[in-house]
């Protein structure tokens, strides 16, 4: 379908100019304000107290990177929850338990092959202009009726959990792609988006900086509408644009993802 006559077009969405793309990465990047005038001081404090909180509570949690005495883990979490203990011990318990019960520490590239080698997702080689890792989704090689739920789940959990630890220092946040170029009813799916919101919201928080819709075509317009107010606030994160837009404003020419190459 024509750009012209593209879903983008009819929402009106406006595009950014890269100064103000950058602008908005850097208020999405910056670090929470540390609580009370002690500042690091203050804020060492607290993850020493969600620390104890969590192994009197919560003893049976593994320890170690991305566990309960993980004081980077605890920091993001509590920058997330604003500094609240109580909120911070609630989230974070619920995330370790998520990554134990999902076996994270146990995906692999050879885990998830079956799914990763149809090219419905991937991270790409290269970081965005703004330093960020990038996950891109073709959505129309998505098919929820011959292709196992659970497994789709393994892949999208593997792929994140990939992007992340891909963050260099100073970078906090990564940027999604979808690419609906080809997108028909069928590849709609809406109990994975819901998973995929469930693992930035509870257990990736504040991980995505941005979100691409590129092409829209009509037929995503009742998806869409759906999917809106279940993002809540993330909502403000989404962009819909075209193809050129990405090449232009999220990459150079060098490291472009290939499906976006003129």
């Amino acid at each position: 379908m024509a750009a012209s006559c593209s879903f983008r077009s009819v929402i009106g969405a406006p595009p950014l100019t890269r100064g103000l793309a950058r602008s908005a990465v850097r208020c999405r990047s910056a670090a929470s304000p540390a609580p009370g005038a002690g500042g690091a001081a203050s804020t060492s404090k607290l993850v020493v107290e969600v620390k104890e909180r969590l192994a009197r509570e919560h003893p049976g949690l593994p320890t170690g990177r991305n566990g309960r005495d993980d004081d980077d883990m605890i920091l993001w979490f509590l920058k997330d929850r604003k500094f609240s203990v109580d909120e911070t011990v609630s989230k974070l318990t619920k995330a370790i338990k998520w990554r134990q019960d999902f076996g994270i520490s146990e995906l692999s590239e050879e885990s998830v092959k079956g799914l990763y080698q149809t090219g419905k997702a991937y991270i790409h080689d290269y970081l965005d202009i703004y330093g960020r890792p990038v996950l891109v989704v073709m959505a129309a090689k998505h098919f929820p009726s011959t292709q196992d739920p659970v497994e789709n789940e393994k892949l999208c959990a593997y792929l994140v959990e990939k992007a992340v630890n891909r963050l260099s220092s100073g970078a906090e946040n990564i940027l999604g792609i979808f690419d609906l170029r080809g997108f028909r009813v069928e590849n709609g799916d809406l109990q994975f988006l819901k998973f995929l919101i469930d693992v930035f919201y509870y257990y990736y928080p504040k991980r995505l900086g941005q979100v691409l819709f590129v092409d829209a075509p009509f037929v995503f317009q009742p998806m869409w509408q759906v999917v809106k107010p279940l993002l809540k606030s993330y909502a403000s994160l989404v962009r819909f644009c075209d193809s050129e837009t990405v090449r232009k404003e999220y990459f150079t020419e060098e490291t472009v993802p290939p499906d976006f190459r003129s």
